[in-house]
Order: structure tokens, then sequence, then C-alpha cells
């Protein structure tokens, strides 16, 4: 049984014991100490665990006479390991279950669009569930314009009517969650003389301010700096802090309402281990009013007594350098607003976003699945992109400038010969600086190539691989080419 996020483990694992027993499930995840890591694989190798539940590296564990392979929320970009060894849980979960000739269960509320599209060619079977769970209505959705909110001069994070919302939930003793996906106070600083923007000294990107710890961090290297009170550039200290994180979110929420007792989950409050079980059962259990949270707040938990939602920032998925930009967002909103009224209480989501008119809020707010798959599913096939095709991404990194631009000209002129030569079906794209050009001092380039991905486009791919250990100085070791199938991100 894999889930997303470690976060959702805890959960699971009650709800299996409560059926099943204690001595019957074992638990997989990158939180367990070696030595529990070691208890748990002897107890699944020895046959005394005969449920496995885990994150993505759950997939590998040493299970014998396999009866089923389930997968949650098998939407989610977790299942997919952007470092090495790269793979996609779901891609592995197929395999195994082929291999052993027992069913793949894949479940999810808003099904990856190339997973439903299997269903459409009856690769796959589908299931639907018509009923939400425990009977529940759906709740009703409204969208803020936040265009609207600064005509009428309010520059809060807090559009009018969620605040008077919030305010509603206080009165009648309900639960909110706050969903901003960004974390920090500010996301980035910039001098409003020269217009300079303070980055990261290791990577070309902006420098996100944390409150709590006064000081500016890089969400890729983890580089820390004191905060800045002088622009480097002009010297001016007419300095600013633009954008908004959950500190921001959270201290402003403090202001407003001062009575409410809120707790926040993010990459900076889950450092300690189980720290993702003690703020969920302190929020479910301690009966905190508002809980204010990136995406890890809004995947499959059951919160009974949470009946509003608020969506902070709608559109911070969608500005994504990201084909999948408009399925995150539907997603993401969908799965969101399916945190408000699991119960009797009705439920409740308000989604504020300075685009009211994209296709994928509109869906979500109509909670429409089939009319947004049916939308996008049309647009992909034009534009040639997954489940029409592959996407493999050849990632090149230097610590010098000039090495990685060589480096993907000489890949891409190999490639470009082999399409002519061998007349390829495939598209190749120019070699290009990534979205992000540089990470921990080393810059980054990329060659993107749509196909269909098989075993000649496997030997292809070894032989770009020859290529680059041809070229590659014997002495110089600062270059590294990485080959990605279908990456979740593009950064």
């Amino acid at each position: 049984m894999l889930v997303p996020e470690i976060s959702l483990t805890s959960q699971t694992v009650d709800r299996f014991i409560s059926r099943f027993g204690e001595e019957k499930i074992a638990v997989l995840h990158s939180k367990l100490s070696v030595g529990e890591r070691y208890d748990q694989w002897n107890k699944i190798r020895q046959g005394r665990a005969k449920i496995v539940i885990g994150a993505r590296s759950a997939i590998f564990a040493p299970i014998s006479n396999l009866g089923i392979v389930i997968v949650d929320e098998e939407h989610d970009s977790s299942y997919k390991s952007e470092t090495t060894p790269r793979y996609h849980a779901k891609e592995i979960a197929r395999y195994i279950a082929k291999e052993n000739s027992v069913p793949l269960v894949l479940g999810s509320a808003t099904p990856d669009l190339e997973s439903y599209y299997h269903t459409q060619i009856e690769k796959t079977t589908l299931l639907e569930l018509t009923k939400r769970a425990n009977q529940a209505s759906l709740p009703q959705i409204e969208i803020v314009d936040l265009r609207q909110e600064l005509q009428e001069g309010n520059k809060s994070m807090i559009s009018g009517k969620l605040h008077q919302a919030i305010k509603q939930n206080l009165q009648d003793r309900k639960q909110t969650i706050l969903f901003l996906n960004r974390r920090g106070f500010s996301t980035f600083v910039m001098c409003r003389d020269c217009g300079n923007t303070i980055k990261c000294k290791n990577c070309n990107i902006t420098m996100t301010y944390h409150a709590s710890r006064k000081k500016l961090k890089c969400h890729y290297c983890g580089y820390e700096m004191s905060v800045v009170t002088q622009c480097p550039e002009c010297h001016s200290e007419n300095i600013r802090y633009f954008g908004a994180g959950t500190q921001k979110l959270e201290e402003q929420i403090q202001l407003l309402f001062p009575e409410a007792r809120t707790i926040r989950m993010d990459i900076d409050t889950i450092t300690k281990k189980n720290s993702h079980e003690d703020i969920l059962n302190q929020f479910k259990k301690d009966n905190i009013d508002i809980l204010i949270g990136t995406q890890m707040v809004v995947k499959g938990h059951h919160f009974p007594n949470v009946t509003l939602v608020g969506v902070i920032a709608a559109d911070s998925s969608l500005n994504m350098d990201d084909f999948r930009a408009n399925e995150r967002t539907f997603q993401l909103l969908t799965q969101v607003a399916g945190r408000a009224g699991r119960e009797k209480e009705k439920g409740k989501v308000i989604i504020q976003t300075y685009n009211p008119d994209n296709f994928s809020i509109e869906c979500s707010k109509k909670q429409d699945y089939h009319l947004f798959y049916n939308t996008e599913i049309m647009m992909r096939k034009q534009l040639k992109y997954p489940p029409f095709c592959d996407i493999i991404v050849i990632g090149i990194s230097s610590k010098k400038e000039i090495d990685g631009q060589r480096i993907t000209q000489n890949l891409h002129t190999y490639l470009k010969n082999r399409v002519i030569q061998e007349n390829l079906g495939i598209i190749l794209y120019k070699g290009m600086p990534s979205p992000i050009d540089r990470i921990k001092n080393k810059y980054r380039f990329r060659i993107i190539i749509k196909c269909k991905f098989d075993n000649n486009m496997i030997e292809i791919m070894q032989d770009v691989l020859a290529q680059y250990q041809e070229m590659k100085e014997s002495k110089n070791t600062d270059n590294r080419v990485i080959i990605d199938l279908n990456p979740s991100s593009w950064a």
C-alpha cells in the first residue's frame, strides 16, 4: 500500500491496524532510523508482515507471495524520484504487478490524465465511486477575484469573503484549513531604487526571507545569509520584501484573529522525527482553530471538524514552467476542497485567484473532472504531449558554463544527425539553459525530446551516454549528464 507523503502513513497505518491488527503490518519510509528500517525489512522478509505501507521506496520491499498492489493518490508527483536512482513508483508497481500476475489498484479523486486516458482506451479498467465518503455532500465552492479586492483597497492576503467566513467558523467552533503553496515569509527581496533582487550565491534563484530565524534562505541548496538592509548593487537602503509564504500568512492571521489558535505545517516545521504526526494530532485532538500549510495538508487527510478551506493564491501552480500546470492546479484545488465538510456539517471552500476565468479553476469550482479531462486531453493531443508521447530530458550540468554549452551542443548535433540519418520519428528541441540555470554553483542545460519510448530509444540514449563519455576529458569530473523519462519537475 503506497501513499505519496510520509505524513499520510500514520493515518493509513491506524486504519489498517484497526482492521487487521498491528502484528500483520510493516511500515517503510525515509524518516525511520536505520535500526527501525532494519526491523521492518526483516519483518517483511520473514513473512511476519502481510501488509506493507509506505511512501514510494516501499515498492521495493522484499515481499513474497504478493497478492495486490495499491497506489493511493496515484496522481501525486511525489511518486516520481527526481534524484538518482530516477524511477516512478507507479511504473515499478505496474511492472511488479505484471510479473506476479496480481491486480494493481490506482486510487485518486483526481486521476493523473495519462492514467485516466488508459481507462478510455481500455488499457486499464475504470471503477468509479459516485458517492463521497460518509455520504457527505460536496462542499460549496466560491471564487474570489483578487483584482476586485485590490480595486476595493484590500491589499492583505485575506479577502473580505474569506475573512468573514473564518470569523463565522471561529464563532461556530469549527476548524479551518488555509492553503498556501509557498513557505517562508517573503518570496523575494528587492531594491526599489535599482530593481536588484537578492539571489543565492550558489544558485540563480531569489532568496526567501524566513522571519522566524531572521534569515534569507535558498530553497535549492540551503545557503543562508543575514537579512539585507542595503542593496549590494546601488547601496540604497530602500529594500522591500515582496511575495508571501506560510510564515507571513500565519502572522497576518494572528493579527486579524488574535483569539484563534493556529498551527503551521510546512517543510520548516517538520524538521524533527514524527513532526508530521505531532502537528496533525495536535490539530485534530486539541481542536486548534486554524491549520496553515503547503500542499502536504491537502492530501488525503480526514479532519471531521474542518468545515472551511481557504486557498490563498490559486495561481502559484498555474505559473509553473510545465505543460502539466493546469492539471496540477485542478488537482490541488479539488484535493484541498475535499478536506472540507467530510462529516455531517456542510463544507465551504473559498479560492482566491487573479485568474478566475482559467478553465482549471472553473472546473475545480464545479468539481467536474470529466469536463477538465475532455478539455485538457484535446490540448495535449494537438501539442503532442503525454499521453500521446513520452518526454525525455537530457540534463547537463557543469562547474564551467562554457563546458556545459559545449557538451550540450555536441550531444544535440549527435542526436540531430541520428534523427536525419535514421529517419527517426522523434521531435528534437535545441539545447537550452534550464529554467533555473545555476544550482549549487553548477551551470545547467537541457535537451528535450518528444518520442514514443521503446527499446530503440533506450539504445539511442545509451549511445548518447557513450558519446558523452568519449568527449569527456578523463581528468574533468565537474560535468554530469542525466537522462530522465517524463520528469515531474522542470526546474
